[in-house]
């Protein structure tokens, strides 16, 4: 069973370099350590809202474990908007 996750939540704008920098090296990592590369979007009508996608996880316990701690080891909660937080979904492939 493969699974994609969508991740998606809001940046301001005068933390956007910062927070692209930081994602690039959580997705870097990631590769590097499960061999999942992720694709970062931007919503096209708010500059503010950006997505992280990652396809083809068949170890979603262990992809979830390795995602969180990058996630925190790069401080990333901290380049959110204030009252803004990662959100996931999961979806199944057929």
């Amino acid at each position: 069973m493969k699974l994609s996750y969508y991740i998606y939540y809001r940046v301001p704008a005068e933390n956007a370099a910062r927070a692209r920098a930081a994602v690039s090296a959580i997705q870097r990592e990631l590769s590097d350590i499960i061999g999942i590369g992720g694709r970062l979007l931007r919503r096209r009508d708010d500059q503010t809202t950006w997505m992280e996608i990652y396809e083809n996880v068949a170890d979603a316990e262990r992809f979830e474990a390795e995602l969180g701690g990058l996630v925190e080891r790069h401080g990333f909660a901290a380049l959110l908007a204030p009252g803004s937080a990662r959100k996931r979904e999961v979806f199944l492939d057929f």
